[in-house]
């Protein structure tokens, strides 16, 4: 008995790369207090989505581009370094595969989720003006430190999303994500490790008025960083996620997820407040649901 189209859509629903963890190096990095921050990114992703074999789904391609606004305030709490992070993404995908051997495409575009951010350094980061952060840096330069800080990061259900279709760019739910994370650096040389849980609420307007839950998923990721000169540096990555099982009216997808991430990225200084960043980023899913992406990523960031 050949699956229906339902569930087909279903599992690629599930399996939408909007649902993967992200892998970022320098997230601890102190900045100082009284500036801002504020960028533009664009980014591209594309690859197989795997599925069950009996969903009788071949050649699946997915391909998402994002153009992504982020501001950054840091400032002092309890004489450390805390700051807020706000990312809104404005993405475009599109999946393209062989269902029961007729070629099938769904596109979609608009707001992706925002993410909001806060984040407090407990060790190793005190809060300092510019001109105090920049002399501290030169006064400290080749010596070894450890930061270590806490984060909590919420996905807001303000993206594209109709309940009537099951690919969508937002989820319509929360994301409640806290995180732990250090940083080691000697020399030129830092060493960044960082774990994450992502705690999702329902979806109570899943496609046919259905009810989507999702266990958490864990990740952790971790960085080896040199800096070469002030604002150019280049930074290795990896990360792992596992878990995120999902329920649909409290039945069980069986759709535990398993990826590996691998990164590499290139900081460049354009002017002594102006940076550019590029990023590769391999994303492996591991089991028979996911996406294996290629992503690139190029962006442009200002501090005043």
């Amino acid at each position: 008995m050949k699956p229906n189209l339902l569930a087909i859509l279903l599992a690629i629903a599930l399996a939408s790369p909007c649902l993967s963890q992200d892998i970022e190096p320098r997230r601890w990095t102190p900045l100082p207090v009284g500036t801002n921050v504020v960028g533009f990114g664009y980014g591209s992703a594309s690859g197989d989505t795997t599925f069950d074999p009996v969903l009788n789904v071949e050649n699946a391609k997915t391909s998402v581009d994002s153009v992504a606004f982020s501001f950054v305030k840091p400032i002092a709490l309890a004489r450390r370094t805390a700051r807020l992070d706000v990312l809104i993404p404005q993405l475009n995908a599109r999946w393209d595969g062989l269902i029961d051997g007729r070629p099938q495409t769904v596109k979609r575009s608009g707001l992706g989720d925002p993410i909001v951010r806060f984040s407090f350094n407990f060790l190793g980061s005190p809060a300092r003006r510019l001109k105090e952060f920049i002399e501290q840096n030169r006064k400290n330069a080749g010596k070894s430190k450890t930061v270590a800080g806490a984060a909590l990061s919420l996905t807001l259900p303000w993206g594209e999303y109709q309940s009537d279709k099951l690919l969508n760019l937002g989820q319509n739910r929360y994301t409640l994500r806290p995180q732990v994370g250090v940083v080691h650096t000697r020399g030129d040389w830092s060493f960044e490790l960082t774990g994450s849980t992502f705690i999702h609420s329902d979806n109570d307007d899943f496609f046919n008025g259905g009810t989507r839950s999702q266990d958490p998923l864990y990740a952790a990721q971790t960085h080896l960083i040199k800096v070469f000169k002030p604002g150019l540096w280049a930074a290795i990555s990896m990360g792992y996620g596992n878990g995120g099982k999902s329920e649909v009216n409290g039945v069980s997808k069986n759709d535990r997820r398993e990826s590996v991430l691998q990164a590499f990225t290139l900081g460049l200084p354009l002017t002594r407040s102006q940076n550019m960043k590029m990023a590769y980023i391999r994303t492996n899913a591991k089991n028979n649901l996911g996406s294996t992406l290629d992503s690139f990523i190029i962006a442009w960031s200002h501090m005043f």
